[in-house]
């Protein structure tokens, strides 16, 4: 009996935390009622309040984990096998959700998050962590020769995010993946390595 109640308490809270997530997403911080977020989760107004202090906990635990999900991804495609060059065409050409967004990047235009320390900092250390991985493998292949000395790691690495958060932005503003992956195209062509034989193309990015 002990182990069904529990059981049923860690599944209310997983919801919540899942449906408060998908609606960040969709509608952002002010759109995400407690309301809204108990209709979506199935979850009882008690369930809420036991598990979560309120709605800015509740955000606070939806953020983490949905920053951590992302930094996961980053990680595991950056870290992947291939040469520098190919594990940073590998994460800009990953797949996406373009027309949704980024579900992180999306919070950063939510003045609701960007005013509280506490529910931006997931997204500030996710954001720079990833930023500081693309940094460490453009340093290495400027080590490798693969990349021209002149270029700078942190440069390269604000660049690249800049280049899927704003083709994020003109994609959802022209309701069509194209600016996206014109900007990873371009990008990963001035990054291709410079060979005595003709660059292979650069394949588009995945809808």
């Amino acid at each position: 009996m002990y182990s069904t109640l529990v059981s049923t308490s860690e599944s209310a809270s997983e919801r919540l935390i899942e449906s408060t997530r998908e609606l960040l997403w969709e509608r952002g911080y002010v759109g995400t009622s407690p309301k809204a977020i108990l209709e979506r989760s199935g979850a009882g107004q008690g369930s809420m309040y036991h598990h979560f202090k309120g709605k800015p906990d509740l955000a606070l635990a939806a953020i983490r984990r949905t920053a951590e999900e992302l930094r996961a991804t980053a990680e595991g495609v950056l870290g992947g096998p291939g040469t520098p060059y190919e594990r940073i065409q590998a994460y800009l050409l990953r797949e996406r959700d373009v027309l949704r967004g980024c579900p992180v990047g999306r919070l950063t235009m939510d003045p609701e998050v960007i005013a509280s320390d506490e529910l931006r900092a997931p997204v500030d250390e996710t954001l720079d962590a990833i930023r500081e991985l693309i940094a460490g493998i453009v340093e290495e292949g400027k080590e490798q020769g693969q990349f021209a000395s002149s270029l700078d790691g942190e440069e390269i690495a604000a660049t690249v995010l800049a280049t899927v958060q704003g083709g994020y932005v003109l994609a959802r503003a022209s309701g069509s993946p194209t600016a996206f992956d014109a900007g990873v195209r371009g990008l990963l062509s001035l990054l291709a390595p410079r060979q005595n034989s003709p660059a292979r193309a650069v394949p588009s990015s995945p809808r």
